[in-house]
C-alpha cells in the first residue's frame, strides 16, 4: 500500500456521503441510475478514471462520463448498480473497488436520469476492457489537472446555446451531470487539504 493512502482513505471517508443516507435522497429524475468515481493514487496525486462515450449512441453520445447506467431490477441497489456497470463498461471488477462512500445525487437535464455517483478506490495501473457497444475510451486524469482546468463556457447543444460549468483538460471536455458530480468531488477533497 502506498505512503499516504491509508490517510487519504480516512479523510475521503471524513467528506463523503454515507452510501445508505445517499441511496434514501431525492433527485429530479425519471429513472434512477449509478455511476462509480474510481480514483486512485499515484505519484502523490488522486486520479480519476472516466470513460468517452461511443459516437454512435441515443444518449450522451461522444460525453465524457463515469462508468455507469441505469439500475437494473437485479440490483441490489444503486451501489450495485455502479459496480455492474463500470465492470460492464471497463472490466472493473467489484471485488478491485472499495466503495468509500457517496457523492450528491445529481439529475441529467435532457434525459431524465436521477444519477447517484459511488466513490470507489482502486488500486492504480489496472489495464481496462472496454465494452465495445459503448466506450470508446478509457481516460484517466490527476484531480489536480482537473481543477485547473475549470472554465464556466458557453457550449451549442441541440442547437441551444448553454453556459455551463465545464472541466479541460487536453483534448478531453467534461460538462453536463458529469461536470457537477466532479464539482462536488473536487470540493470535497479540497475541504481535507
Amino acid at each position: 500500500m502506498p505512503q499516504g493512502l491509508e490517510t487519504i482513505r480516512e479523510n475521503l471517508r471524513s467528506v463523503l456521503l454515507d452510501p445508505e443516507r445517499a441511496l434514501g435522497l431525492e433527485v429530479h429524475g425519471r429513472t434512477d441510475a449509478a455511476v462509480l468515481v474510481p480514483l486512485y493514487l499515484k505519484g502523490g496525486e488522486l486520479h480519476a478514471v472516466f470513460t468517452r462515450r461511443r459516437e454512435d449512441l441515443r444518449r450522451h453520445a461522444g460525453e465524457i462520463s463515469f462508468p455507469g447506467g441505469r439500475h437494473d431490477d437485479g440490483d441490489a441497489d444503486l451501489r450495485a448498480t455502479a459496480l455492474r456497470e463500470a465492470h460492464e463498461e471497463i472490466g472493473l471488477p467489484p471485488d478491485g473497488v472499495e466503495i468509500l462512500g457517496a457523492l450528491q445525487p445529481t439529475p441529467t437535464i435532457a434525459t431524465g436520469y436521477a444519477v447517484y455517483p459511488f466513490l470507489g478506490l482502486i488500486e492504480p495501473g489496472r489495464e481496462w476492457t472496454i465494452s465495445a457497444r459503448e466506450v470508446a475510451e478509457v481516460i484517466e486524469l490527476a484531480l489536480p489537472a482537473l481543477k485547473q482546468g475549470y472554465a464556466r463556457r458557453r457550449l451549442v447543444r441541440r442547437g441551444l446555446p448553454i453556459r455551463t460549468d465545464t472541466y479541460e483538460v487536453g483534448e478531453y471536455l467534461i460538462w453536463g451531470a458529469t461536470a457537477r458530480i466532479l464539482a462536488d468531488l473536487l470540493d470535497r477533497v479540497a475541504a481535507v487539504g
